[in-house]
């Protein structure tokens, strides 16, 4: 109970706010689109009218009906994402934090040199190497995260793995992985669940710019991402179709960030 405790708390309160009104729409929203995401219902680039409350699209689709159905493909594929994520630096920090002799020194320096490269361009490479697939996606953006999360969990590892009950179950002749299931993982959970947060923002903002640039999701794909790169030489003509799917994402990072800041300012009054 402890560990919601955040959501008392006004920036807690409004970042689940933002947070659970933005996935709502993501995961609802296809069940109240007026038109289907792909069908042209009016001439292209016309602000709002009867019945088209932000106007259509380059093509002439339903802008709203295309952002209802946009949100699924960002948080699909960034959840995926984070998730692969931290199953691989999740598993390497939590190794490398408790065998040091060993296991630290080779997949540390492993995960120091991928964060040598800058994320945005290995993920760019991988992409543009492997081809443009959701799955070559998630995986691009898991690999380009792991380093990070590594690091994390490494960090709050070495601190947990010097206290007396970790002493006191190797003691008792305990295997590592029960060690690290029973002993370790809960202690840190609390730390990961705020990191969390931040790692989901920077997967939501990868997958975007990915899609933004034209490598990730294609045409005729409904992602709010890629709806802003098909639509930006038309900004001037009907603004709504760049700005609404713009702040739905801006207002889920937003979002993420707040709930994220606020359980790690909780744990540390309560640590």
């Amino acid at each position: 109970m402890r560990r919601l405790a955040f959501v008392r708390t006004p920036t807690g309160m409004l970042g689940l706010t933002l947070l659970v009104g933005v996935i709502t729409i993501a995961l609802l929203g296809p069940l109240f689109a007026p038109h289907p995401p792909d069908e042209p219902v009016g001439i292209p680039l016309v602000g709002p009218g009867d019945g088209l409350p932000f106007g259509t699209d380059f093509l002439g689709r339903d802008v709203l009906s295309r952002v209802l159905w946009g949100g699924r493909s960002v948080l699909l594929l960034a959840g995926l994402a984070t998730f692969l994520a931290y199953v691989v630096g999740g598993s390497a920090g939590l190794f490398a934090g408790y065998n040091r002799r060993v296991a630290d020194g080779v997949l540390m320096r492993g995960a120091d040199v991928l964060l040598s490269m800058p994320p945005l361009i290995l993920l760019l490479v991988l992409v543009t190497g492997a081809g443009t697939s959701k799955a070559i996606l998630v995986v691009g953006v898991a690999l380009v995260q792991a380093p990070l999360i590594a690091r994390v969990v490494r960090a709050a590892t070495l601190e947990q793995s010097v206290r007396g009950f970790v002493e006191a179950a190797v003691a008792r002749g305990e295997r590592t992985p029960a060690i690290l299931r029973r002993e370790i993982l809960p202690n840190i959970a609390g730390s990961v669940a705020a990191d969390a947060g931040l790692r989901f923002t920077y997967s939501i903002l990868l997958v975007a710019s990915v899609n933004f640039l034209g490598l990730g999701l294609q045409p005729p794909a409904a992602d709010w991402a890629l709806i802003i790169s098909e639509n930006r030489s038309g900004l001037d003509l009907n603004p709504y179709v760049i700005l609404v799917p713009a702040a739905l994402i801006a207002l889920l990072t937003i979002g993420l960030n707040l709930v994220g800041d606020s359980i790690a300012r909780t744990l540390g009054r309560s640590g």
